[in-house]
């Protein structure tokens, strides 16, 4: 038997949004093993460009076309409704909540960390890149999943779409992860490859925003909060551990002129804004700061926008896993997979 539908609510259609609008909607025939994800949207709510609603499902198609050529959901489109994210979220029926908010860090994930406690609460799945709410409070809303039956899935948070946490959960049954160590956060390692070419701090952001992996506001980024925050989330989903970015030991880039990365590479080495987190005794550490890679090291080519993460465990030498040059369908392909796993396990268990 074929199952029915599964009902997505979309909180947040900025850039990733749309990529896995576009690749399910638009894109499908080019990918033949996504053929068979049904999905139906019922709600897209945004911040800043309103809120479409249909039980029946919105015209994605549609949407698409008024965001890129108006900015925003077209007035005169019969969807268009008043609502936020946490009263779409607690209101409308949906079978997995779809998460792609921003980064808050000031407000401690906020208020996506809301929109999902929300949604676990009405026994709905989760489908997350919101980095945010697991890095504040992922065991906490993991207990909730837990008790309620339903799902939390967050393959996009870290490294785009790399099949991370998959690995982790199914690939290293047995294994007690005792360290990790990555180039997490795109922007600095772009900007400190280019650093090392004799390119400014500042001109080297301003390519970065050009190329569209840089926000219009790059602090998060080049002040360590972003890595910080990607460290907490690993950390945290696969240590056990139960730390904030607060908690992080964080430097940023912000300081450093381009003589001191040359300086660096004219001694055979790469500074690179490397993020870890060990065990000490019961409690897990983490801390982003800059390091002098040696030239052989496999952290040492790891260029431009790419990234890489070490995963050390009990039972088996480290496992390296780098991303090359991704793009925007690397991050929604990850949003992708983690729908793919959820109706592969409605088929099997009946969940809903």
């Amino acid at each position: 038997m074929t199952p029915r539908q599964l009902r997505a609510l979309f909180i947040g259609f900025g850039n990733v949004g749309q990529k896995v609008a576009e690749i399910l909607f638009l894109e499908r025939e080019r990918f033949p093993n996504l053929r068979d994800l049904d999905l139906s949207v019922v709600g897209i709510v945004t911040k800043t460009h309103g809120a479409l609603v249909n039980n029946n499902g919105v015209d994605v198609v549609k949407a698409l076309r008024e965001i890129r050529e108006l900015g925003r959901f077209s007035w005169t489109n019969f969807e268009l409704v008043s609502i936020s994210g946490l009263d779409a979220a607690r209101q409308l029926e949906y079978d997995v909540l779809v998460e792609l908010s921003t980064l808050s860090i000031n407000e401690r994930g906020e208020p996506a960390l809301l929109h999902i406690h929300e949604a676990l609460q009405r026994k709905r799945h989760v489908v997350t890149a919101n980095k945010g709410p697991l890095a504040f409070a992922y065991s906490d809303l993991k207990s909730l999943a837990d008790e309620n039956g339903c799902r939390l899935l967050y393959e996009s948070t870290v490294m785009d779409g790399t099949p991370l946490f998959s690995l982790a959960q199914s690939g290293l049954r047995g294994c007690t992860i005792t360290g990790l160590k990555g180039i997490l956060n795109s922007t600095t390692n772009f900007v400190l490859s280019r650093m090392e070419q004799g390119e400014r701090l500042e001109d080297a952001v301003k390519t970065a925003q050009k190329e569209g992996f840089a926000e219009a506001d790059p602090g998060h980024d080049l002040e360590g909060w972003d890595a910080a925050a990607k460290i907490a989330v690993l950390a945290n989903t696969m240590m056990g551990a139960t730390i904030t970015p607060f908690d992080v030991d964080r430097q940023g880039i912000t300081h450093l002129q381009v003589e001191d990365v040359q300086k660096v590479s004219k001694a055979g080495k790469h500074l690179k804004l490397i993020c870890t987190a060990k065990r000490e005794g019961a409690a897990v550490r983490a801390r982003v700061a800059l390091e002098e890679i040696p030239h052989g090291d496999p952290f040492a080519p790891v260029g431009e926008s790419g990234s890489i993460l070490s995963i050390e465990t009990d039972l088996m030498a480290p496992i390296i896993i780098t991303e090359t040059d991704p793009t925007l369908s690397d991050t929604a392909y990850g949003v992708i997979n983690d729908l793919l796993s959820l109706r592969d396990e409605c088929r099997v268990s009946g969940i809903r």
